[in-house]
């Protein structure tokens, strides 16, 4: 007998590790599913020139050189005019809440200036909260203006050089990518400790054995789920002070909005978060296995959300898929407020995707909890 080797030996315990990895379906699944789902949107979701960008045109009139213009801008595939408005009131509000990327304003006495000859003006207003998500589309603006008029029929020909497009990038016009990245790290950073430090609480109790007294105790399984989650809520509250300070005076990130509209969406947030760690937990039978399911939670989470790559340059797909996350109306709802000043009239559809958020996984991880008492 081999004292210091044998492939007898090392053969079993391979098959003991190899048997005690199938059993663990959890762990087995992340192996195959993370890459695959890596695969899948750094392939296919991520894009990070965007197309087809919703856009408000704001016109009074219909003539053949406002046609011209605004199927030249479409013709780029990088506008799409969803909204009609006589308004720039009205299209200002579109872009505070989010619905569209760019303000075309067209002039009415546009005609009759390009007749003229003089230099007619065109408005193109960009939301520049995500410098990434309008360069390319404001690059292609001084190809449209020379070809704008090249299919127009007629005996006039303008000189298409003579149009002046002006260019203006609301909310951040230097373009500083720190003022959409840094509002965005607070999202992305209490999803990764709530998450993670919530999901192991329960699991935790389980490993150490202590799981049996907690379900003895005279308590209902609402108040054993406050009483895992509350203590995170300090902690996250603690994070939001550290990340709000550092983004004002380290980064110089402009807060124009209110502080108490983004404390009660920071609020309802930090809930939803719990509450996934939490409902997590009920599924995990160990602290690694916790660990494993919220960051196979994170990584699409922080993919799809339009932190790192601009939401509106994703696929359809992938946008829907993006819509679950809270992340993603977290998003849309800090860089709302702080950048452009939004109130809650503005940011009425984020808030209320993270209440639903809240209630759902409130009544899921109640569920979950209510069968591993059985």
């Amino acid at each position: 007998m081999n004292h210091y080797f044998s492939f007898s030996r090392l053969y079993a315990l391979l098959a003991k590790e190899v048997t005690q990895m199938m059993r663990d379906r959890i762990t087995f699944a992340m192996m195959i599913g993370i890459p695959l789902i890596q695969l899948a949107l750094f392939g296919f979701a991520i894009n990070t020139d965007p197309k087809q960008l919703p856009a408000a045109l704001v016109t009074t009139s219909q003539d053949q050189f406002t046609r011209a213009m605004v199927s030249a801008l479409e013709i780029t595939d990088y506008y799409r005019f969803d909204h009609v408005v006589s308004s720039h009131l009205e299209a200002s509000r579109l872009m505070e809440e989010g619905r569209v990327s760019f303000i075309v304003t067209i002039p009415s006495d546009f005609s009759r200036r390009v007749l003229k000859g003089d230099q007619p003006q065109i408005l193109i207003e960009a939301d520049a909260t995500d410098p990434a998500a309008s360069s390319g589309a404001v690059s292609t603006l001084t190809t449209v203006a020379k070809q704008a008029f090249q299919r127009e029929l007629g005996q006039v020909e303008p000189d298409a050089s003579n149009i002046d497009i002006v260019v203006h990038r609301r909310y951040n016009p230097e373009g500083i990518t720190q003022y959409n990245i840094v509002p965005g790290l607070l999202g992305v950073i209490l999803q990764l400790i709530m998450v993670m430090m919530t999901s192991m609480a329960l699991t935790r109790e389980v490993e150490r054995g202590t799981m049996e007294n907690l379900l003895a105790m005279p308590a209902t399984p609402f108040e054993i789920m406050l009483g895992k989650i509350m203590p995170y809520l300090a902690v996250g509250a603690v994070q939001v002070t550290v990340v709000l300070v550092a983004a004002k005076t380290l980064f110089s990130v402009p807060f124009v909005g209110s502080l108490w509209l983004l404390l009660l969406g920071v609020f309802i947030f930090i809930c939803s978060l719990v509450l996934i760690g939490y409902a997590i937990s009920t599924v995990a039978g160990s602290q690694m296995q916790a660990m494993q399911m919220s960051f196979f939670f994170f990584l699409p989470s922080l993919l799809l959300s339009g932190f790192m790559f601009p939401f509106k340059g994703m696929p359809g797909w992938a946008q829907v898929i993006g819509e679950i996350f809270p992340l993603t109306h977290f998003l849309r709802l800090v860089r709302g407020i702080m950048l452009k000043g939004a109130d809650i009239h503005a940011m009425r559809a984020p808030l209320i995707a993270l209440l639903i958020f809240t209630i759902a996984l409130s009544a899921i991880a109640l569920l979950r909890f209510r069968k591993t008492l059985d």
